[in-house]
Formats: C-alpha cells, structure tokens, sequence
C-alpha cells in the first residue's frame, strides 16, 4: 500500500468512527483535528486518541487502558498484538472509559 492509499483508507476510517460515534446513544464529545487526530471525551472527562501513523501505515489508538497499533488487514484494521478488529476494539475501549455499554460496529 502506498501513502496515498494509505491516506485514503485511514481518512475513510475516521470518517467511519465519526459516523458511528454520532450515531451512538453515550454521553461522548468528539473532534476530528487537522493532521487525521481524532480525539474522544468522555463525561468523567478521560480520553481516547485516534491518529494514523503514516510512516508505519497504522491507526495508532491511546486510551486509558493503553495503547494500540492497528494494520490493514484485507478490509479490516486488525490490532497487532491480539488481532482484534478495530471497531471492536474502540467499542470494548469506550464502553470502558464511559462506564456504559458504547457500540461502534
């Protein structure tokens, strides 16, 4: 894959997780930042980081349970430790940090 396609999957998949925090009933402010930032505020006022990384062609995640790199998969964005899917993953990691069940799939 190269930067631009890079670029391209990674600016559909913030898109994405905007489309599916709008669309969640939970409590979360969100701002998508220049440079591809996303950032994620809960009420009790923690966060979640979403960045791409461009140089290692991830979606890098920073939540209060750590942090998290994830690689293009076929069509999926898969966590390089445990292969979880993204979505999944920031849904398990809102849920957490919002103290109520948060579905972003």
């Amino acid at each position: 894959m190269d930067d631009k396609e890079f670029n391209s999957l990674a600016d559909a998949t913030l898109a994405q997780i905007e489309h599916a925090l709008e669309a969640s009933e939970a409590d979360i402010d969100f701002e998508l930042a220049a440079g591809g930032v996303l950032e994620i505020e809960f009420e009790n006022g923690s966060k979640i980081i979403i960045n791409r990384h461009s140089v290692g062609r991830e979606i890098w995640v920073a939540a209060k349970a750590g942090g998290f790199h994830f690689r293009r998969d076929g069509e999926v964005w898969l966590d390089t430790r445990d292969g979880t899917e993204l979505m999944a993953k920031l849904s398990t990691l809102a849920s957490q940090q919002a103290g109520e069940k948060v579905s972003l799939s």
